[in-house]
């Protein structure tokens, strides 16, 4: 008989799956599901803001921000407490990792939305304390996703994902494109930074343009790839046939970010 520790701790990082449906949900899930679901609708709410109100589409200065950041915070949100469930990672380091994300995403969304109501940009403002404050702790915001994404994009190569086929091929692969939407992201921070610090704040606005769509395209691939799995798990299919079809959705998708990333350089 194993020790009772070792037996623990191979507990510890196996994932849930023994369990289906709303009861087997941790109280930490159930919060970021919740905690994303309100981020969606915020982001739904600003769409009709904006239908109502009106206004530029593109700037600094627009109902876009809070409608897509809402959205698009909302559904990674989602996504990542779903996708994490895969991964060998401990159950309450998992559970603490999950809830400063989910208070991070309420942090970013919230300060987009302050600034869109007060009718200032959100991001690489400076024009007075209150606003820089904001800026500030926008981009230490987004500091800490990068590093909670980072911690489970590295877990999802340590340790071999579970679930159906195909899932830890469709887990490994969107949080490497994730990765490259990090990147794009600091880059977008970074050069914008650059150039509120050096005078150039108009070009600071619209400095970050070139590289959203592929931020954007990058993001999403934790959701798409392994939402196409699970879904392919309720299919008869052959096992064969959905590892052929996840290969090549994993492809197409690589393409379609070396082509956001191509037209991002030929334009920056």
């Amino acid at each position: 008989m194993e020790p009772r520790s070792e037996t623990v701790a191979k507990t510890a990082l196996t994932p849930r799956r023994t369990t289906t449906g709303w009861s087997s949900v941790r109280p930490v899930e159930r919060l970021c599901y919740a905690t994303g679901a309100v981020l969606v609708a915020s982001g739904l709410v600003h769409l009709v803001v904006f239908a109502v109100d009106g206004g530029p589409w593109d700037g600094p200065v627009s109902w876009r921000k809070p409608f897509t950041f809402g959205l698009s915070f909302g559904l990674t949100l989602v996504a990542l407490t779903w996708v994490t469930s895969y991964l060998r990672v401990g159950a309450r380091l998992r559970g603490v990792l999950l809830a400063v994300f989910a208070a991070d995403c309420v942090l970013e969304v919230g300060g987009i939305t302050l600034q869109a109501w007060r009718k200032v940009p959100s991001h690489l403002d400076m024009e007075t304390p209150f606003d820089t404050a904001v800026s500030m702790s926008l981009a230490v915001g987004g500091g800490v996703l990068v590093v909670l994404l980072t911690v489970f994009a590295v877990a999802s190569f340590r340790g071999r994902p579970s679930g159906p086929t195909a899932m830890p091929l469709a887990v490994r692969a969107g949080f490497a494109v994730l990765l490259v939407g990090l990147a794009s992201g600091a880059a977008m921070i970074a050069r914008g930074v650059t150039l509120t610090r050096t005078g150039h704040q108009e070009a600071a606005y619209h400095s970050t343009a070139p590289l959203k769509p592929l931020h954007g395209v990058s993001l999403h691939a934790v959701l798409v790839l392994p939402a196409l799995s699970w879904l392919m798990s309720r299919t008869p299919w052959q096992d064969r046939t959905k590892e052929r079809v996840m290969y090549a959705a994993v492809a197409a998708y690589g393409a379609a970010v070396v082509a956001a990333g191509v037209r991002a350089a030929l334009t920056y």
